[in-house]
């Protein structure tokens, strides 16, 4: 079993090179495939909706399905909030065994609700918002490697496990479709539309396995949670996780805050849900009840009687949001990771909806119900965004660390722009055509586009969190702007389903192109106008 480490220096190059190296590396490499299946089961709705969709599964309609992408996506990115700080309460090892382990319940739930097509709709909501515990995990995944690597390569370390970690997306677009094709366990369900693989299409008529989605999982979680206890280590200096306590006291921490996340998670969708969906009925903006949620979850965090340790540590912590690039970083690191993570959510069934059905006129109205024969396969091409994004993240923090985090970023976010507006071009075009399939690779090129540039961009914002911030307050920072960041999973679903229902799916699109150049003005005036560097270090 893997001891506690109470002196750690990475910048030290002696103990790196004797020592360090080893231990940074060995942590690093169980970290980034528990990421990994952080990240698959958290976002696996976006997939699983597609073939719910395929089969009549449970006579859900496609704006419900969308809700379903966006609850996991609003429980993950609060999770985000409490897991910011687990690391220094809890330290490195106790958190990524239990926070990994944890993912078994959404995935062996999901898998006996799939077995069952009577199951009922709230039971899949339930699913979704546990699903959080996979999205959550990153914030204290990438807090936690950021202490054990060297100032220097902090754009390549971080770059490495957030990217490779988010291989997880594309491993679950490919997986999850190849075992539905398994007859593993359980009875299957036909498919009424056609649907695909990476390997090719599957007609309509197929018997298709969806409970195998959730099954799946089980697979690798076990022996990356035994891994994950066995291999990784607590550092117990000042400035990582000084207090942490007996192993079960750190897990009792870890728990209470992630109730306390689900919480103020399923007020937030109460708030925002009608009736009929278990809401309030209120069905209040999303604009009014993000803030709520992120504001009550930072509070009560604060009361949470968890002893003098923990609200020492805590204090400690929420120093980071009297410095104004906390802010700052929080703004960009929306644009990068916000953008990924939204559209990885998102991209499966916008293809869906938009071209796998005809758009016509039928008596004067335009209807966008009719099955379009010659529609691409969902399945068949989702993946290939965010498998170029989390591919190119590693280069974008190398490429940073050569010329330095802002000027990448700045780049990035121009081409950004141009992209968003190029997808939205072509999204108007198919969603008004009886032949979308022309618009297709247009728009699947442009999307892959702006992935890459969420990639890059999320390599180099972390270069730059890297030299802004000290070693005490740049794990806490990464961990908070990936937490809001990550609401863009629940933001983008929910905007994406909204414009559809409303006939104009472009208009998301020209929205986040606005938001872009915002982030281009600020980025520019933090850390690229004349003396900005000097006043940020200065801070």
């Amino acid at each position: 079993m893997a001891q506690d480490i109470k002196s750690w220096d990475p910048d030290n190059k002696s103990e790196w090179n004797n020592t360090g190296r080893e231990i940074a590396n060995r942590n690093l490499w169980i970290s980034i495939p528990s990421l990994l299946a952080g990240f698959a089961t958290w976002l696996m709705w976006g997939i699983i909706t597609v073939q719910m969709l395929n089969t009549g599964y449970g006579g859900f309609d496609k704006s419900q399905l969308f809700t379903l992408a966006a609850i996991a996506g609003l429980s993950g990115a609060t999770l985000r909030i409490p897991s910011t700080f687990f690391i220094r309460l809890a330290g490195g090892r106790n958190t990524i065994f239990l926070t990994t382990a944890l993912l078994m319940l959404p995935a062996l739930g999901l898998g006996i609700a799939l077995s069952r097509p009577d199951t009922p709709f709230w039971h899949f909501q339930i699913l979704a918002l546990l699903s959080g515990f996979g999205g959550g995990n990153f914030a204290s995944s990438m807090s936690n490697i950021s202490f054990f690597f060297p100032k220097k390569i902090q754009g390549y370390s971080l770059g490495m496990n957030a990217g490779l970690g988010n291989f997880g997306v594309t491993t679950m677009q490919i997986v999850i479709p190849l075992v539905m094709t398994m007859a593993v366990m359980g009875n299957p369900t036909e498919l009424q539309i056609a649907s695909g693989t990476l390997i090719g299409k599957i007609p309509a008529g197929t018997d298709t396995y969806l409970q195998n989605a959730g099954y799946v999982w089980l697979i690798i979680l076990i022996p990356l949670a035994i891994a994950s206890w066995l291999g990784m280590n607590n550092i117990t200096e000042s400035h990582v996780s000084p207090k942490i306590g007996s192993t079960l006291g750190a897990f009792i921490k870890i728990i209470v805050m992630l109730i306390l996340g689900l919480a103020t998670a399923s007020f937030g969708l109460w708030l925002m849900l009608p009736e009929v969906a278990s809401g309030s009925g209120l069905m209040l903006s999303k604009w009014i009840v993000l803030p709520i949620i992120i504001t009550l979850t930072v509070l009560l965090l604060k009361l949470l009687p968890l002893g003098n340790d923990y609200k020492d540590g805590l204090k400690r912590q929420y120093k980071i949001f009297e410095n104004k690039h906390t802010w700052a970083m929080t703004i960009i690191y929306v644009m990068t990771f916000g953008s990924f993570i939204g559209y990885a959510a998102t991209l499966a069934l916008s293809i869906k909806v938009i071209f796998g059905f005809q758009h016509i006129m039928v008596d004067g109205v335009m209807t966008h119900n009719t099955i379009n024969p010659n529609g691409p396969s969902a399945l068949t091409y989702a993946w290939m965004g965010a498998f170029v994004g989390a591919l190119i993240r590693p280069i974008g923090g190398m490429i940073a660390d050569h010329i330095g985090g802002a000027k990448v970023t700045q780049i990035i976010s121009g081409v950004m722009v141009l992209s968003a507006l190029g997808v939205a071009y072509f999204m108007k075009q198919a969603y008004g055509s009886a032949t979308p399939e022309e618009f297709f690779w247009q728009f699947l090129i442009l999307f892959v586009v702006l992935f890459a540039m969420t990639g890059l961009g999320n390599g180099s914002t972390f270069r730059t969190i890297s030299q802004v911030f000290n070693k005490e307050q740049a794990g806490p920072v990464l961990g908070w702007t990936s937490a809001v960041a990550a609401y863009g999973a629940f933001i983008i679903p929910k905007v994406f389903g909204e414009q559809i229902k409303a006939t104009t799916p472009e208009n998301a699109l020209y929205g986040f192109a606005v938001f872009y150049a915002i982030c281009m003005v600020i980025n520019w005036w933090f850390y690229l106008r004349k003396n900005a560097k000097s006043e940020a270090k200065r801070s």
